[in-house]
């Protein structure tokens, strides 16, 4: 499961698609200085929410605990409603999967980008003050690196998930084959 993404893309860039839809985002704590960052479990990192106002950008915490104790930072999609839940765009423009075989003890690490798209949204929730990201079958291009997905949406399919204005069996899917690159970033090729 996609327990590390990454982000290099400067906040305005991600207020872009929201004009575009004749919205703005918000910064309920000011506009965020995001350096390029990777994002790993338990890391605070950027998601936009529907405020009261529209749409808002903040920094949230990556994963809830589960009653067992144990992070929750990916959550099946197949077969739920979230009509009821309070959903979240998780702005990336990488993610990566680890497969077999090891070297020196690592697993081999693969980033996942948008063909043809500086970036994109994860799609996920909200609870207890954390998000996870909702996950589906894999994709073409996936499937021969995972088992299951992240729900990646286009820049402009975002606002559709915040308010459900597409229905949401049409977003949450697999992407379909040639919408992302892969490359190997561990180990490094000779």
């Amino acid at each position: 499961m996609c327990n590390n993404y990454r982000l290099h893309v400067p906040a305005n860039q991600i207020a872009a698609p929201f004009r575009d839809a004749g919205r703005s985002l918000g910064f309920p704590s000011g506009l965020p200085n995001l350096p390029p960052a990777d994002y790993r479990i338990g890391d605070i990192a950027p998601v936009v929410t529907q405020g009261a106002d529209g749409p808002q950008l903040t920094m949230t915490t990556w994963a809830w605990m589960s009653p067992t104790g144990k992070p929750v930072f990916n959550f099946r999609s197949d077969g739920r409603s979230f009509a009821n839940s309070v959903r979240c765009l998780i702005p990336a423009d990488g993610f990566y999967e680890f497969t077999e075989p090891k070297a020196q003890g690592r697993k081999t690490k693969w980033l996942f980008t948008m063909a043809g798209q500086p970036w994109f949204w994860i799609a996920g929730i909200i609870k207890d003050g954390a998000f996870a990201m909702l996950t589906t079958e894999p994709g073409p291009d996936v499937a021969p690196y995972h088992d299951r997905q992240i729900v990646l949406l286009p820049q402009g399919a975002g606002v559709h998930w915040l308010d459900l204005s597409a229905a949401e069996d049409l977003m949450l899917r697999p992407c379909p084959a040639g919408s992302l690159t892969v490359q190997k970033v561990w180990p490094e090729s000779p």
